[in-house]
């Protein structure tokens, strides 16, 4: 007699959990903002031609409320600004500005990002789940670039929001350890907007109590987006990956 048993559902009460960490990220970030004529901007590596930081570490705040056993919402706020001052090696047309060779330039990126997503698991076992997502990654850029002793500056900024799709899903290896992971995507071109996104997330999470966990965690971004808007427009491509430190409390 062939007996048949139904996958049991993962036994999770929380409805609400929150990570607290350290990001520490590693970045390579080339941009060209352009004036009135499109491509006329000058290629820039924001690290190299201008002195931005390679690395960083950054605070971090993910998310996600639980509605039942298949529906989540999760979210994630970070910011990787950034500033820096050079002398510059090569001539900068940036907005429409140019900025001579040897040019002392005062120099900021704003960046923050915001990551809301819904996510239905279509599959659960006791052992874990996988999930279907969809959501937005909203990139908020504002650019700086000026020089004092030649009297110039130029600036410009926008949000951008990136639809992304993917996958999402944990593994508990025992009632203290568990692997999460995710991996989302953007492939996108209309009017003012057009590019593309990945993000690939994996983390171990160690279980204090009923209540509190500690885990480490990976995570590797890339952002090629092109615009064509009135405050900002050019070309922005962005790679940052990273270790991640964070306390993780459900409720």
């Amino acid at each position: 007699i062939a007996l048949s048993i139904p996958p049991v559902a993962v036994a999770q009460d929380e409805k609400l959990s929150v990570s607290l960490g350290v990001f520490l990220t590693s970045r390579d970030s080339k941009t060209r903002i352009d004036g009135q004529i499109p491509d006329s901007g000058t290629p820039v590596d924001l690290e190299n031609d201008l002195g931005f930081d390679k690395s960083d570490s950054v605070f971090r705040i993910d998310g996600y409320y639980r509605f039942n056993d298949k529906h989540r919402i999760d979210a994630s706020v970070f910011d990787l600004s950034r500033s820096a001052t050079k002398q510059i090696e090569g001539e900068i047309d940036w907005n429409d500005t140019i900025y001579p060779i040897d040019t002392v330039v005062n120099a900021s990126l704003d960046l923050s990002v915001y990551k809301l997503a819904y996510t239905w698991s279509f599959m659960r076992r006791d052992k874990g789940y996988l999930g279907a997502t969809a959501g937005l990654y909203v990139a908020d850029i504002g650019t700086s670039l000026s020089a004092e002793a030649n009297a110039l500056s130029s600036s410009g900024g926008v949000t951008a929001p990136l639809p992304v799709f993917g996958l999402r899903g944990q593994y508990d290896f025992t009632e203290k350890w568990s692997l999460r992971g995710s991996a989302e995507i953007f492939a996108l071109e209309y009017d003012d907007l057009s590019g593309s996104l990945y993000d690939v997330y994996a983390g171990l999470d160690y279980q204090i109590s009923d209540h509190v966990a500690v885990g480490v965690g990976v995570n590797s971004v890339r952002i090629n987006v092109g615009l064509d808007k009135t405050n900002l427009s050019g070309d922005l491509d962005w790679q940052y990956d990273g270790g991640l430190l964070f306390l993780k409390f459900d409720f």
